[in-house]
């Protein structure tokens, strides 16, 4: 049987994964499928990614973007959700920040460089036209309590996290939304080692058909929104609003999105080059 490492975030996206793996989908073809989950987000499973420590990745799009134009020897294999992410912006409940034009030129608090929390604070500042060597300051926090704990210390002053996540949190008073900003692109891809996908091609190809027959009819899971709910610790009515606004996807990533992503990152001096689609993508 062979054995196949796999990370990503533990959040309600990803629970096609468990709901798989929980019913032995992947041991039936004879696959020993082990997730892992990364606290730490996209930034932390880009190193793993480098290291071997995985195989494969459910990753926010652009950061594993930036990281393979670092060097990351890994290829997007597939689009797994569609629909843009919506992050929220937060600061700590007793903040005197009440807008973003407040949090201008203050300290973000991102998971690690290269992460989707530091890539979007950039994003964000140019929605709101900062300047970006002046207004943007960042401390790494790690994970979501990181955050939790830098911002109510004062070690940050915002932070950056999709906003469903982070809706627990804010209803316990202990975060306050300011704001809101969503990715221009679909938010996460699935990418792989490029020596695991030569390797083991046909493993490849069985692991992403079970996990899109899955997503091909999650919504219609009966009772699904109730289990997000109870397994995620999450409101009802914020379940349903989440499972409205996401769509999954069961295709590569296209060529107008790649170039779409590349020309933001080289405006925002992420990215110091531009590569080919054929470079960051492999068609299975």
């Amino acid at each position: 049987m062979k054995k196949v490492k796999i990370g990503g975030v533990p959040e309600h996206f990803n629970l096609a994964w468990y709901l798989t793996l929980k019913n032995g989908e992947y041991k039936d073809n004879g696959i020993n499928l082990r997730w892992e989950d990364y606290f730490g987000g996209t930034g932390q499973m880009c190193k793993a990614l480098r290291t071997g420590e995985i195989d494969m990745a459910v990753v926010l799009t652009e950061g594993i973007v930036k990281d393979i134009i670092d060097g990351n020897p890994c290829k997007i294999v597939q689009v797994f959700v569609e629909s843009p992410l919506t992050w929220g912006i937060h600061v700590a409940a007793e903040s005197k920040y009440q807008s973003i034009e407040e949090i201008k030129g203050t300290k973000a608090a991102i998971s690690r460089y290269g992460s989707g929390s530091h890539l979007m604070a950039y994003v964000n500042a140019q929605n709101n036209q900062w300047q970006l060597e002046k207004d943007l300051n960042f401390e790494v926090i790690k994970n979501l309590d990181g955050a939790v704990e830098g911002l109510t210390n004062g070690i940050a002053d915002y932070f950056m996290w999709e906003k469903y996540t982070t809706k627990p949190i804010v209803d316990k008073g202990i975060f306050r939304r300011i704001g809101e900003c969503p990715t221009p692109w679909p938010c996460f891809v699935i990418a792989v080692r490029e020596d695991f996908i030569e390797q083991h091609l046909d493993t490849l190809k069985r692991i992403l058909n079970i996990i899109n027959n899955t997503t091909l009819e999650f919504k219609n899971i009966p009772s699904i929104d109730r289990t997000i709910a109870n397994r995620y610790k999450q409101e009802l009515e914020d379940v349903k609003a989440w499972l409205s606004e996401t769509q999954w996807s069961q295709d590569n990533i296209d060529r107008t999105t790649i170039q779409n992503v590349q020309n933001k990152l080289l405006e925002l001096n992420i990215i110091d080059k531009k590569i080919s689609y054929e470079d960051l993508t492999q068609q299975i």
